[in-house]
């Protein structure tokens, strides 16, 4: 099943609208909010305090530079994970537009690529990526993130939940009671 253009077209919009506001507020947060070179072990941990104690949770914006993937895991091999990630964005634009079956995952694939498409914008940019929201829950530091890493989260899970629904509604779903691997010995093979 391929996309339809009109639905296409509005997916494109929606791409370009979540990379243009990822791209703001991190061009806000390289302006305005110093680069954060250590976290201070008391609100707002050296950054901008955006609230504190909302049932135990803290919340500041920071300036946080990323070379790596999530948690800045293989930072050492920035330009592979550029090129790894623009490999992957081809990827799934050719499975939205040409395989992908289910309308349900149309948005959520969308998402996932404005936000890979932010984070490469960022290294090609800036050099690195950068971070900004940093949560504090129960005293235990959250990794810090931006629009664009949470775009991708968002969807990676919503994908997931949606395929274990689907999962374990199938069965019911086509009305059968019983495990379909499952042997029943009262039934006879007559050749």
């Amino acid at each position: 099943m391929t996309l339809s253009l009109d639905r296409a077209f509005k997916l494109l919009l929606l791409i370009v609208f979540l990379i243009g506001l990822d791209a703001l507020t991190k061009f806000l947060v390289q302006e305005h909010i110093p680069r954060t070179m250590w976290s201070a072990p008391i609100y707002p941990y050296g950054g901008v305090g955006v609230f504190e104690n909302f049932f135990g949770i803290d919340l500041c914006l920071a300036h946080v530079t990323n070379r790596g993937g999530p948690w800045g895991i293989v930072s050492s091999h920035h330009g592979s994970l550029v090129l790894l990630r623009i490999f992957a964005i081809g990827c799934l634009i050719g499975h939205l537009l040409f395989f992908n079956e289910k309308k349900i995952r149309q948005i959520p694939l969308a998402l996932i690529i404005a936000g890979a498409l932010g984070n490469v914008l960022d290294s090609f940019f800036y050099g690195h990526v950068i971070d900004m929201v940093h949560f504090v829950f129960w005293g235990h530091s959250f990794a810090v993130f931006n629009l664009a890493d949470a775009c991708i989260s968002c969807s990676v899970a919503f994908l997931l939940m949606q395929a274990c629904l689907e999962k374990w509604r199938s069965p019911k779903a086509i009305g059968v009671d019983q495990d379909p691997y499952s042997y029943d010995s009262s039934s006879s093979y007559d050749p």
